[in-house]
This record gives structure tokens, sequence and C-alpha cells, in this order.
């Protein structure tokens, strides 16, 4: 095909009578529609991400074909989500295929304003889009998409049995029906094996052809995807992992036909269906060992917090996993609610940003649903669960966002920018080979050297090293009380040369606290009404406060607010209440000489006083902190008062310590770090360093074992294991350690395989169990180093 009579969307041949537009060739109707589509939304950009990226449609038809969604029953099972006019759905669209359609499914708000935004999951094929229901309709959203070429694969079949695509069915087709004719073709050359010698001629070629007649489904229906594959890339100008392996089938296939079609022989009828049977034999594995990976981490995987469960009139702390349906749960101000529920009393204000990017607050009353992910910004609420609560979609909200940064990860993309020259210098050494074994006068090994070298070497080792290393010390980490949001975060703190610490609630202990009012006393229903209002939040020290006066009876609040870094309000009983800094509650910023933490209180705009909070510090914060001084440059950055300068002078010198600062003055400081090119790891309560934490390289939410549910950050640490930061630091080191150590062993794989297969001792078909062989000797070694480091280190 000529590239000059090429279509500019897909790239196919535009025949005798091109489709003309801007001096543009295409091959249809279809694509001159979507390139004007993106030139008139300013979308272009598409077409430089990669040449011909766009996916070719026969038919653009569907007057009525997506009408089915447009019914009640269809939608409440396709959508995720949906809260007034905002929805969320998610499509499995198979033509995903490069960077340019990732480009344009994530500007999809720009073809229409009522798209708010979309992210695509690559590795799956799936797009998640949240919209709004009052401007564009899930049918017309659907019909978008299918104009533009991604369509997505919706079936009622699937959205009864609410399952994906069954990829693993088709390649387990393509297995039974390789072992069908590796099982036969075998049979068929078993006379020839045992007599060690070419059968009779008219029995010889009877069973010539009938291997050979197994050879075709075998190539062209178990071996398509590779030739598919490869074609499809080198359309588009690109080399994949998949080409070697293409020519190598299709030389065998070919030298085969002309042996069998010539009675010459059989070929390589055996070769080519061994080959082919193990080959696929080992990328079932690999999609198995995937698939492991991915369950434990949506699974297995949780938050290391508890919420509040109200058992018999009374607060109970609860790990997640052990919230059952029907159960009743306490929500604060700032917590997520973890599993869809009914509200059972209280005024809901839910953000849900969380599940959809959008920041717009909801109000729900007592008896409506409310879905797993919104975040409580009011008073205390009390919620029915009505489904069991799902770490995975959990797990995938708090990695949501993380997914369209993964394009910026050095290692992750080493296995990419590998694969284009490593299958350059794979095909020039096969040939080369070929040429030599030619050259000496011996066209049989010259086949078998092509052959082999092709098959031989593989990247996929390389490649299965990275997520099984990380996904272990992932995963050991977790057990040791650290819980990662994906695997990137290991690599980020490998690099980490600055911690800064928080102090209120990560380096003290917000459950052991004296806690002294200082002030006219208070009357019972004074102190009933600090309780209520402090119950509400879940600052540390309004914890702290809360828990002191606990055996009061709490009562009602309205109108709850909390300013980050200030203070809290409400209406207790009828009386306004204000707790929180001096100059939130009096309107001063004058403070004598303080001994510890305080929290201004005034009524009904009356100061009454404050309450001291004298602080202990966290166990093994002295022992840390004597480990990763001189290792690392360490700061303080607290909203409280200095009263305990002078105690924490012991650990951090006094010029890197700053308090009274606010969350806008901590995000700042840590930008200004970063402009120095210092890599920032902040360690907080994730709530009240919300700027800070976004701002880090690296974000460390501490959580107490009874404290709150607000997953945060890049990493959530227990509270009890802050003292052994710098030996999980020092495990990311070794881990990735082990990556590059898993790397060489793939190389050296691939170094004497090739060697051993130039010097015409290998059959492809030995090729073919090596190359699955090579990847589990790799994924062995990273897992049981990983463990083996792990348990030594951790």
């Amino acid at each position: 095909m000529s590239q000059d009579n090429a279509c500019v969307h897909c790239g196919s041949d535009c025949g005798k009578d091109p489709v003309i537009q801007d001096n543009q060739r295409f091959c249809c109707n279809g694509c001159s529609m979507v390139y004007q589509i993106l030139q008139e939304n300013k979308l272009t950009k598409y077409y430089t991400l990669e040449k011909s990226p766009g996916i070719r449609l026969e038919d653009l038809s569907y007057d009525t074909k997506y009408a089915f969604l447009d019914k009640e029953e269809v939608q409440q099972k396709l959508f995720e989500f949906r809260e007034g006019p905002v929805a969320k759905v998610t499509f499995y669209v198979p033509v995903i295929h490069c960077i340019s359609c990732i480009w344009l499914l994530e500007h999809l708000n720009r073809l229409h304003p009522g798209i708010l935004n979309s992210s695509v999951n690559f590795i799956t094929k799936k797009v998640t889009i949240t919209f709004q229901t009052s401007e564009i309709s899930l049918r017309s959203l659907v019909e978008l998409m299918v104009s533009i070429h991604y369509v997505p694969d919706i079936s009622i079949q699937t959205l009864e049995r609410n399952e994906g695509p069954k990829g693993n069915k088709a390649l387990l087709y393509r297995i039974g029906v390789a072992g069908f004719v590796f099982g036969n073709v075998m049979l068929y050359s078993l006379p020839e094996y045992l007599n060690r010698a070419p059968l009779g001629e008219s029995l010889g070629t009877f069973l010539y052809f009938m291997s050979y007649a197994l050879l075709i489904p075998l190539v062209f229906y178990s071996g398509s995807d590779y030739l598919i594959s490869a074609w499809q890339s080198l359309k588009r100008g690109i080399i994949n992992i998949n080409l070697p392996i293409a020519i190598g089938i299709l030389t065998l296939f070919l030298v085969t036909s002309y042996d069998v079609l010539t009675l010459k022989g059989p070929g390589y009828s055996d070769s080519l269906a061994g080959f082919l049977f193990f080959l696929l034999l080992g990328r079932w594995y690999q999609s198995k060992s995937y698939e492991a990976l991915t369950f434990d981490r949506d699974y297995k995987s949780y938050f290391p917090v508890a919420v509040s469960k109200i058992e018999n009139e009374n607060e109970t702390s609860t790990m997640l996993e052990d919230i059952a349906e029907g159960d009743a749960l306490l929500i604060r101000n700032k917590e997520l609610i973890p599993a869809d529920s009914i509200l059972l009393s209280g005024t809901a204000l839910i953000d849900y940003s969380f599940v959809t990017g959008e920041s717009t607050t909801i109000r729900k009353e007592v008896g409506e649903f409310i879905y797993a992910g919104g975040r409580q910004t009011g008073g205390l609420i009390t919620i029915q669960v009505q489904k069991s609560v799902k770490q995975s979609h959990l797990t995938q909200l708090w990695n949501q966002e993380e997914e369209k940064l993964r394009g910026n990860r050095s290692i992750e993309n080493l296995t990419d920018r590998l694969s284009a020259p490593f299958t350059l210098a794979i095909l020039l050494i096969a040939i080369a080979g070929l040429v030599f074994w030619l050259y000496k006068g011996d066209p049989a090994s010259a086949l078998k050297v092509f052959t082999s070298v092709l098959i031989v070497a593989c990247p996929c080792a390389l490649s299965m090293s990275l997520p099984f290393t990380l996904g272990s010390a992932m995963r050991l980490l977790g057990k040791k009380g650290i819980y990662l949001k994906n695997t990137s975060v290991i690599e980020k703190m490998v690099r980490i040369d600055t911690i800064v610490f928080d102090k209120t609630g990560t380096i003290t202990k917000p459950d052991v606290s004296k806690v002294k009012f200082v002030g006219p006393a208070l009357s019972d229903h004074e102190l009933q009404s600090v309780y209520s209002i402090a119950r509400q939040s879940t600052h540390p020290l309004s914890h702290a406060i809360a828990r002191n006066y606990q055996q009061y009876a709490p009562l009602p609040t309205e109108g709850f607010i909390e300013i980050g870094g200030r203070g809290i309000f409400g209406t207790v009983d009828g009386v306004a209440c204000k707790m929180g800094s001096m100059e939130y509650v009096n309107g001063s910023q004058a403070e004598e000489q303080q001994n510890s933490s305080r929290v201004y209180l005034a009524l009904d705009g009356m100061p009454k006083g404050y309450f001291t909070i004298e602080n202990q510090y966290r166990d093994g914060f002295a022992p840390l902190m004597a480990e990763i001084t001189g290792k690392f440059d360490i700061y303080l950055l607290s909203g409280d008062n200095d009263a305990e300068k002078e105690k924490l002078s012991r650990y951090i010198p006094v010029d890197k310590m700053f308090f009274n600062q606010q969350a806008r003055e901590k995000m700042a400081f840590i930008h200004q770090l970063q402009k120095q090119g210092r890599n920032v790891l902040m360690t907080g309560d994730g709530l009240n360093d919300a700027g800070a934490f976004l701002q880090s390289d690296v974000a460390l939410s501490i959580a107490d074992d009874i404290y709150h549910f607000s997953p945060a950050g890049d990493a959530i640490v227990e509270a009890t294991k802050l003292g052994q930061l710098n030996r999980f630091i020092r495990f990311a080191h070794k881990s990735l350690r082990i990556v590059r150590i898993s790397f060489a062993i793939s190389f050296l794989y691939n170094l004497v395989g090739l060697s051993y297969a130039l010097s015409g001792h290998l059959s492809p078909v030995v090729a073919a169990i090596l190359m699955p062989i090579s990847s589990i000797s790799v994924v062995a070694f990273a897992t049981f180093a990983t463990t083996w480091v792990g348990k030594k280190m951790l």
C-alpha cells in the first residue's frame, strides 16, 4: 500500500476514489466525519501522538441500535454512581490500542460540555466517564463514542450477570485447539520417530497431509492474535514484541506448506504445533499471574482504619472488613461513607468528589440513599449499611487519580522503551544467523536457527519482573502496617531525601493526653455541649477533648462547621459553641508563653477559657529520629503553638521547626523545598494537611486503630508502626535493587538463549518451552527474593 494513498485517520488504503477533505485523504465518509469532529473541537493533536491512530468502522448507522439505553432498568445496571444530574459509568472499549486512543478518550469533555471527566485504564481497555444526565443522556454518550469510532462493548447478557468481557475464555479456546492439533500431529509423527527413517510413500504422504490440514486452524485461529497484532503495528509503523513470533510462525508454516505440497516431506508440522501450543500455555500462565496480582491488590489491600459501629447503643471500633449489611455506623465530619447506605439520623452534606471528581455538596435527609465514597462535610450522622463494604471499590477510588500519572514512571516505562529496539535487534540477529548457516550450506539448520532466535528471545521476563517484585513488596509492607496506594509509591519512596512531620496526632498520641480546662468552671450542660461538638470532629485535639468528657450524653447539634487549621463551630441544644485557636475563637493572636497545646472555647459569643492538652510522643518516635538524623533533612510543620519547641529540639533542629502554620503555608513550604530539588515525604493525618499532602512527593497518613475512616495520600501507616518508617524506606531501596537484578537475569537469559540458538542446537519447540520458563524463573526469583529480604528487614 502506498503511504501517499493511506487514510489520515485509520491508515487503510483509500483506493481509487478517496474521500477528500481539507486536502486530506480518507478511505470512507466515516473516517472523514471523525476527522471533522476532532477538528471542530480542536482535538487534532490526536493525529500527532501516533501515525494513523484511528479505527475504521464499516457501519455507522445506529438510529435505534442504542435505544435500549434509555430504559431505566438498563441504566440502573450500567451506572456505578448516580446522584442528581451527575452519573458515572465504565465501558469496555476493545479498540483502545495506543496513546492517541487514551488522549482522545480522556478529552471527551471537549466534544460535549455535559461530560465532566473521563479516564482510561489501558491494560483493561476500560474508560470511566462522569457526566451530567441533564445535558447528555447515556444513549447520547454511547452514540458520541461510536461517532468517533470507539464502540463500547455492551450486551444484555453482560448486564444481567454484571460481568466483564471474558478475554481468557477466547485464549482457552485457542489453547484447546492448539493442544488438539499438537497431540494429533505428534501421533501422526510417531511412526516416523519410531522408524527412525521416512515412512513409505503412501502412508507417509497421507500422514503428512493430515498433519498439514490441522496446521491451518492452528496458525490462523490459535496463532491469529500474534499475526494480527504484528500486522496492525506494522501498518502504523510500529515494531512490537509480537513481530518476531509472527515471523517465526509464518516461516515455519510456509516452509512446511512447500515441503508437504511438493511431496518432499512433513516439513516442520510437529515443531510448529508444539511451538504454538507451549507459547499459548506460557501466555495463559502470564495472564493468570497478572490476574492473581490484580485480585490480591483489589481484595486483600485494605485501609488500616476502623469505623465507629453502633451496637446496643454503644460505639465500638470495627474494622472495615467486618462491616456487614444492616450495621449502623457513625460518620464524622470529613469521613468517607464506606458502603452504600441509608441515612438514619442527622443531616448529611455529602461531597462526592472522591467518586466523580466534582466537589458539589449534596444535602441528604433521613431515609435517603448515600453512595459509598461520599465524604460527609457536616456534623455527625448515623447510616445503615445496605451493601457490604467493597474494598476493591474503595481501593479503586483511592487510586483513580494516580492512574493518569503512570506515564511518568521511569522504571515502568523502561520495558516500553526497550521493546522496539529489542525487537529490531532480535530480527537482525535472526537474519544474520539465517545468512550464516545458508552460507555454510545447511538450509535446515539455517531455518531452525532463524525461528529459534525469534522465539527464544522475548522481553516478557523483563516486563514481569517489575510488577511481581513491587507487588510482593507492597503486600509485605501491608502485613507490617504500611498500606501503599500502588506500587509506584515504592519507587517514589526510594528518591526521598527530606521528611516533613506534622506534630499533633502524627508524632503525638491523640488518645494519651492530659486535658485540663483553664477558666471559670464549666457547668455539666456546658461540658455536654463541649463533648457534643468535639465528637463531631476528627481533629486530634477535638478527639482528645471528646475522649476526656465521654461520660456525658451528647446533645443535638446543628450547623456543624469545621475550618481546617482554625477550629469548629455548631449550635448545640440552642447554644452557639465555638472551639479552636485564639484567633478563631476570640479574634486575637496575642498569646502568652505556653507549655501545652490550647483549644479556646466560646459559648454564645462569650469567651469561656481554654483547654490545655499535654501531649505524649508516640512510642518509637525517639528511636526513629535517631535512625534518620543525618540520612534525611528533617522538618516539623505544625498548626499548633510552639509550647513543645524546647522538648522537640532534642530531635529536630530549632531552625527547622515551624509552628502556627496554616494549611496553605505548609503547602507553600513543601513547594519551596521541591524548587530546591528536594524529594519530600510528608507525614500527617491526611485531613488537616490536605494541601501539603497534595504537594508532597510521598504523602504518608498516620492512622490510629480507633480513629477516622478517611484514606488520603500515597500510603497509610498504622500509628504504632511509625517508628519503623526508616526500615520501610530501606526495604523500598532493596526492592528496587531486586528489580534491577531481575532485569539482569532476564538479559542473561536472552544472551544465553540467543547464543545457544545461533549455534544450531536449539529447536523451535524447546525455544517455545524455554520462553515461559524464563518468565516463571524471573517471577519466582522476584517473589522469593522480596519475601526473604522482607522477612529479614521488616
